[in-house]
């Protein structure tokens, strides 16, 4: 199904954005290297199929009618440097993890969404700041994500480079390859639950309960499957068939525009960097280059909704992004902060739903509840993003509607950067392990606990 008439697909093109007002626009000083560095991207191979992205669109759909469950979870901003087989296996491993207690405890199938693969661009507040290099004062470019420049506060670093965006679809290829390899190698096979463990929970800080809890529940999944093909229900391979999407923000818009194309037996263009990318809450104008761009695509398309947006803004932004009114076609990634979703959630909620328009709505309750210590560290509070999620619930539950999906920044890896959570940092830890570019992240246990506590919450537990 096309999600547009004619006439007005006749309209958009996937270089139509370039007349509309960019938001957090990347000023390359070379543009005929911009020019190179577009030309290979659109001569290399697609990072993801069509195929891929349709499956993605009807699994939405069915958590749009409360039959599936999406979580999507991943690192703020990816580096090159992290293109590595340790990292990337981290995060598949606390995404499954995530996943099998969600499973469990809502009693429908969940689809693993990973902010990796091209989550190399990032949004910033301000397209410079100010630091101290060999002792003087000096503005610079903010660092973008290794899409566009480095994080090194030096001229040459962040100077944004095109052919970044280049490095970046190689190392997402690199990632995407070792990820199907694994998948297809029997790594996230749900009959063989002991593969899911994670080495490091011997040293996690769990509590016995919490870690016995997590045991049991693993192997209640794996005696019903083995149960049911027993019985030998038909439907057992697609249950236990464990696979992984991509999705990105795609703030730049050279890089996917230039891996947008048409593709065989198939309508309409697909943007094919990513199964889903989403429009951040900076880039949502309705006549912006960004919402010019995604509503010409057949992808899916996530959009970031903070408390400065109103009902008849989401619901104009749901028609211009999904005029066909295409089941899955729409994500809507709810990002108010603790402090204010109480009082602005329900009327976009009762907004759209009056306006009949199908979307799935999904809770982020990271980037709303990001505060700084005393000592001027950027983190975000366990109890703060748990309080977003459960107030959320309450809300749906009130207005009629329901929510259907998560987006957690997190990571595998034993950092510290969020403070709180059963077994997590406090401010003084901070300083320990903070890794993150940008924004912090959940750690391993902050999100195993994070997982628990919502499906709890939802199964009324």
């Amino acid at each position: 199904m096309r999600s547009e008439s004619a006439e007005q697909q006749s309209e958009w093109s996937p270089e139509s954005w370039r007349s509309r007002l960019e938001a957090q626009q990347v000023r390359y000083e070379d543009r005929d290297a911009v020019e190179r560095a577009r030309e290979k991207l659109a001569s290399l191979p697609p990072l993801v199929t069509s195929y891929e992205i349709e499956r993605l669109k009807d699994e939405i759909a069915q958590a749009q009618q409360g039959k599936r469950f999406i979580l999507q979870g991943g690192d703020c901003a990816e580096t090159l440097a992290d293109c590595r087989p340790e990292v990337i296996t981290a995060k598949l491993k606390i995404l499954l993890q995530m996943s099998l207690v969600l499973i469990h405890g809502l009693r429908r199938p969940v689809t693993r969404v990973g902010r990796f693969a091209g989550q190399y661009a990032k949004p910033r507040s301000s397209p410079t700041e100010k630091g101290v290099l060999g002792g003087h004062e000096i503005e610079l470019p903010s660092y973008f994500g290794d899409l566009v420049n480095a994080a090194d506060f030096d001229p040459d670093a962040r100077r944004p480079d095109p052919h970044l965006m280049v490095r970046g679809y190689q190392h997402a290829a690199m990632t995407l390859n070792f990820i199907r390899s694994l998948l297809d190698g029997g790594f996230a096979d749900i009959h063989h639950p002991d593969h899911w463990d994670l080495r490091f929970m011997e040293h996690a800080g769990l509590t016995p309960e919490r870690r016995a809890q997590y045991e049991r529940m693993r192997d209640t999944v794996a005696d019903g499957l083995r149960f049911m093909e027993a019985l030998g229900e038909q439907k057992v391979e697609e249950l236990s068939r464990v696979e992984f999407f991509t999705s990105h923000e795609g703030l730049n818009l050279l890089y996917e525009s230039a891996q947008t194309r048409r593709v065989p037996r198939r309508e309409g263009w697909y943007c094919l960097t990513t199964h889903l990318p989403w429009i951040g809450e900076r880039t949502r104008q309705i006549d912006g280059a960004h919402v010019e761009f995604f509503r010409g695509i057949e992808n899916p398309v996530g959009v970031k909704i903070g408390p400065t947006a109103d009902p008849e803004g989401v619901v104009e932004l749901v028609r211009t992004l999904n005029p066909g009114k295409q089941p899955g076609k729409v994500m809507l990634i709810v990002r108010m902060g603790a402090a204010h979703v109480g009082e602005r959630l329900a009327p976009i909620l009762e907004g759209v739903a009056a306006s009949g328009e199908p979307v799935l709505w999904a809770s982020d309750p990271m980037h709303g509840n990001g505060i700084k210590t005393q000592a001027g560290i950027k983190t975000r509070d366990f109890d703060d993003i748990l309080a977003e999620l459960e107030q959320s619930l309450d809300i749906h539950d009130r207005v009629g509607t329901h929510l259907g999906g998560v987006h957690f920044e997190l990571t595998g890896e034993d950092v510290t950067e969020c403070v709180g959570g059963s077994s997590g940092p406090g401010e003084d830890d901070l300083h320990e392990n903070y890794a993150s570019p940008c924004d912090p992240r959940l750690n391993y246990q902050q999100s195993l606990e994070l997982a628990f506590r919502l499906a709890g919450r939802i199964r009324g537990i």
